[in-house]
């Protein structure tokens, strides 16, 4: 029950009651509430800054839980690293080698996922550089898997078409093998029979009476049959494909024409004299992606280890060509 106030009226000597206005306790009331009003604030303010509320404690676990599962997801994409860096390894050394393609480039496997900043709608917060971090790793990650399974339906193409390649690969010697003498001279630095000065020779020669065979050493298509007083003198090109190309030179004859298809062991032209050449021999050359290799190295269809040994003692020998 509120006190009753009373107040000392000098005139009459006593005490009267004070009689507040409404005004006056609308004031009084509007003073009190705004006092309440203030010190509520600087409670919560003063609250807010040194405790947390139930809300926050919770959003805080949250985050932290969320800290500790992009921190197991980074290591389990660490582990997919380790094993995408195995497969290209094995892609690389391996699959590609057993089929004769080339490696893909580094620059292509560790690309760049975008040349803009992919990544603006996860910055400004606390944990933005552990978000981006995670998720760049994941967008390299999905570029390596992509650019390796893409990898292995080219490697599966490869391998259906193993069969045809490996009929196609130039992989015998040009003409009979019965007499290992008839190798000349071999791929490599030789004296120039005309100009007597060392030149690169890029084929094997091959002495034989003049008429002698010349087969086909792969599957392929006639790219080429010319006559020439000079060079090569009557020569043939097969175009084996998946790189490859065949040139037989010096022939006295030819035995087939420009398009036509020949197999491996074909009869397409006889040895000669003709181009500059001092002797009745086969000037035998094989291109692999338009560069010239050592014929040698392509003879295992035709020859036992022990005939391959010779053929190269035989070929390494020889100090001068024949053309």
């Amino acid at each position: 029950m509120a006190r009753t106030k009373y107040k000392f009226n000098p005139e009459s000597l006593s005490f009267d009651k004070i009689r507040l206005g409404l005004g006056e306790m609308l004031l009084r009331f509007l003073a009190f509430f705004t006092g309440s009003v203030i010190i509520a604030v600087i409670y919560w303010i003063v609250f807010a800054a040194f405790f947390d509320s139930p809300k926050e404690k919770a959003l805080e676990r949250e985050v932290q839980q969320l800290a500790i599962q992009y921190d197991l997801i980074n290591r389990e994409m660490g582990d997919i690293e380790h094993v995408l860096d195995d497969l290209q390894k094995t892609d690389d050394n391996l699959y590609r080698t057993i089929f004769e393609a080339e490696p893909i480039p580094p620059t292509l496997r560790e690309g760049g996922v975008g040349g803009v900043n992919r990544y603006n709608s996860l910055e400004g917060y606390k944990n933005s550089n552990l978000v981006v971090e995670t998720v760049n790793r994941l967008d390299k990650i999905r570029k390596k898997v992509y650019v390796q399974s893409k990898s292995f339906d080219d490697l599966i193409d490869l391998a259906k078409n193993k069969e045809e390649m490996l009929r196609s690969v130039p992989a015998i010697i040009p003409i009979s093998s019965k007499d290992m003498t008839r190798i000349a001279s071999g791929f490599g630095l030789r004296i120039h029979p005309i100009y007597k000065i060392i030149k690169f020779h890029y084929g094997m020669d091959f002495t034989a009476p003049a008429g002698t065979d010349v087969y086909a050493t792969g599957n392929g298509v006639i790219a080429s049959v010319q006559s020439s007083q000079r060079g090569l003198g009557k020569n043939i090109i097969i175009e084996h494909g998946f790189g490859y190309e065949s040139i037989y030179a010096h022939l006295s004859n030819f035995n087939v024409r420009v398009g036509q298809k020949v197999q491996r062991g074909d009869v397409i032209g006889f040895v000669g004299n003709t181009g500059t050449s001092i002797a009745n021999h086969l000037h035998y050359e094989i291109k692999l992606n338009g560069n010239n290799v050592d014929p040698v190295n392509y003879y295992f269809e035709d020859l036992s280890p022990s005939e391959y040994e010779r053929v190269i003692e035989i070929a390494s020998k020889t100090g001068q060509s024949f053309d």
